[in-house]
């Protein structure tokens, strides 16, 4: 209470602190070019599994793993750290080291990467569910992290310890939700310009771009034959090396 009007003070720290934690849990969670995946169709190409914070899974030249020392919030996996996912089947994945061999599982559970080829203790099937990711082996158990220090698959439910942060490098396709090509984007001239660009030849530096009336490509547009009507003008165009 205001000491001199008897009125409530604005709690604006508060206030504050919940706005910060908003933005923060907004902020998509990228670790020097690596992000989360969330879904199995994102699951090729170079990965990092992400045990701890910023401490990722790290290949030994003994054939096991552990985890590594954690990275500063800036920094990705080194290259022990990094390996290649190879889709097997719509569930299933097997997991390349830098060593050039595959991760599996033995006969105690154990994580190893001593195998040149891929046999059903190298398929591993990653778990999505309410926004987190378990990793399951071959004996239906999530790997995570031993006392022993260790990377193991022992436990058959998933609880926090077997909660793991696949991330990948690769770059992601941020795909427009009309799946329209660049040049059909915009009215109709500068979709008639962006094709002239795309096919003409000009070596006088000089875009011709055909001075015709432009409604009947507005028309084309609307009945679906706006290719046409542009390889039409342009082909009463010179320049083009496409249209002779």
């Amino acid at each position: 209470v205001d000491s001199r009007g008897g009125t409530p003070r604005k709690k604006k720290k508060n206030k504050d602190k919940k706005r910060k934690l908003e933005t923060e849990e907004d902020k998509p969670d990228v670790v020097g070019g690596w992000w989360v995946v969330n879904n199995f169709g994102q699951m090729s190409g170079t990965v990092a599994i992400e045990m701890q914070s910023n401490a990722y899974i790290h290949a030994l030249d003994t054939g096991l793993f552990t985890v590594g020392a954690p990275h500063n919030e800036d920094e990705g996996p080194e290259p022990p750290e990094q390996f290649t996912a190879i889709k097997l089947s719509d569930s299933r994945v097997a997991l390349k080291s830098g060593y050039g061999k595959y991760l599996g599982i033995n006969s105690e559970g154990l994580v190893v990467g001593r195998s040149d080829a891929i046999g059903a203790r190298e398929q591993w099937e990653p778990v999505f569910q309410d926004g987190k990711i378990a990793l399951m082996a071959s004996n239906s158990c999530f790997i995570s992290y031993s006392e022993e220090g260790d990377i193991v698959a022992k436990n058959k439910s998933a609880g926090d310890g077997e909660m793991v942060k696949i991330r990948s490098c690769a770059e992601k396709e941020m795909k427009r939700k009309d799946d329209l090509v660049d040049e059909d984007r915009g009215n109709v001239k500068s979709c008639e310009l962006s094709y002239v660009k795309k096919f003409q030849s000009f070596q006088d530096r000089r875009l011709r771009v055909n001075e015709d009336d432009e409604s009947n490509l507005k028309r084309a547009r609307t009945d679906g034959k706006f290719h046409e009507a542009l390889l039409d003008r342009r082909s009463k165009m010179k320049a083009d090396r496409y249209c002779k």
